[in-house]
């Protein structure tokens, strides 16, 4: 079975977000924060259906769960 391997930009659609590198970014910056032991899809700037698509992402090792980890780093500071 091939994956295939989504972009930041192309994840960024999927959960309705500006996904423009600049868009990118800025949303990055608002929503980084310490999160020690928080899960990505627990923080509280998601939505419901948005943390949803995140926890199953990663749950069923989908082909977003890559570029979801990605973003996972990309907010912690």
């Amino acid at each position: 079975m091939e994956l295939y391997q989504h972009d930041m930009s192309q994840l960024f659609k999927q959960l309705g977000l500006g996904s423009s590198d600049k868009e990118i970014k800025q949303f990055v910056a608002q929503n980084r924060q310490r999160r020690d032991t928080e899960l990505l899809h627990e923080a509280s700037f998601w939505s419901k259906s948005q943390a949803a698509f995140l926890k199953q992402a990663i749950e069923e090792d989908a082909d977003w769960a890559e570029t979801v980890d990605q973003l996972d780093v990309m907010l912690r500071d």
